[in-house]
Formats: C-alpha cells, structure tokens, sequence
C-alpha cells in the first residue's frame, strides 16, 4: 500500500505497519514527525541548525527501534517523540554548558537589504526577534511555549512530553508569555505591528 504525508491513515498505525515490515508506512511517518521534531529542536537549541538535525535523526532512529514494542493507544508519537526530542536538547545544552560553548547561531542574522525586500525583511526580522526573546527564556518556559503555541500541543500533551502536571504546564506558558511580550514589547514599531493606541 502506498502512503505519503498527508495519508488519513494515523500515526499510531504506521507506527504498527512499520513495526510488521512495512517500509513505506517508515517514510511516511518519517516524512510527517521529523520537520516537526527539527523546528522544535532548532528553537530549543537557540537556532543551531546542525544540532537539531542531529537530534531529530536520533529521536527518528529512537522511534524506529521502539517500534516492535510500541503500545498503540498508550501514547500519541508525535507526544512521544517531542519527549525524546526534549530530552536530547536538555542533554546537548548541559553539554554546552559545560564546555562554556557559545552557538554561532547567537548572531545576529543578517539583514536583506535589496530593493522591494521590505516585507520579507520585516518578516525575518520578526522570526529574528521571535528566536532571540525565546532564547532568554528558562528552558523549562521555552519548551512549553513552544510545544504550546509553535507546535500546537495541548497542555495535557505537553505535561506527557515534558513529564510534569497539567497546572505546572499552565503555569510555565504564562509564565513565558508574559517574558516574551516583555521582551518583544519595546520592539513593535521596529518589527512593523502597529498598535491601535499609537491613532490617538
């Protein structure tokens, strides 16, 4: 049976094809959870492109070697494969940390300054400016923010993903978004948002 990306067919079952053989239904999830997994590594990584793809081919080769014992219903595989995502980051930044390594990413990205890129400037000036206010962020809160209001997860997913209560994933998203507006606030006009206070 042929399957792409956008198959009805759900997660949960291509993770059972895959487990009895079935190749395609491999790619086809593989084509489905890895862009996720690398945009969420990348945020949480502070940009670094190389190192999320590094853990985004290793959550994928984690999620193939569970499939044999996989549970169908016990957990959502993209919830189960933001966890072990999650988990490589925390490990990769720890290791950072200790070697006091600074990303090159941390620069900042330069500026497209050709005639008629005013839009596509101020929109990689917003996604500047996103990844920047993120990368202040504890990095319990930029997890949740971004699981949240990037990936789109919900707060009882999110608890499974990052191994705590519902109420502590509440707390850790307000919590982010109140520092992001803070940090992002002094920045609207620069970014283009025009403030309905600003016509008085």
């Amino acid at each position: 049976m042929a399957f792409d990306a956008t198959s009805e067919i759900s997660d949960d079952a291509l993770m059972v094809l895959y487990a009895n053989g079935d190749r395609p239904a491999a790619l086809a999830l593989a084509q489905r959870i890895t862009p996720r997994v690398l945009g969420y590594a990348t945020r949480l990584l502070g940009g670094d492109r190389a190192e999320a793809e590094d853990v985004a081919q290793e959550t994928m080769l984690r999620l193939w070697r569970t499939a044999p014992s996989w549970r169908q219903g016990e957990t959502k595989v993209t919830t189960w494969a933001f966890r072990v995502a999650t988990n490589l980051c925390i490990d990769r930044q720890r290791s950072r940390r200790r070697k006091g390594q600074v990303a090159l990413d941390d620069a900042p990205e330069p500026v497209d300054s050709g005639p008629g890129a005013e839009g596509r400037m101020q929109d990689g000036q917003r996604m500047v400016a996103l990844e920047t206010a993120l990368a202040t962020l504890p990095d319990r809160q930029r997890q949740a923010v971004v699981l949240r209001h990037l990936e789109g997860l919900t707060n009882p997913e999110i608890a499974t993903v990052l191994d705590i209560g519902v109420e502590a994933v509440e707390s850790l998203t307000a919590r982010g978004k109140r520092a992001l507006a803070a940090a992002l606030s002094g920045q609207r006009d620069a970014l283009g948002y025009k403030d309905d206070r600003d016509a008085d």
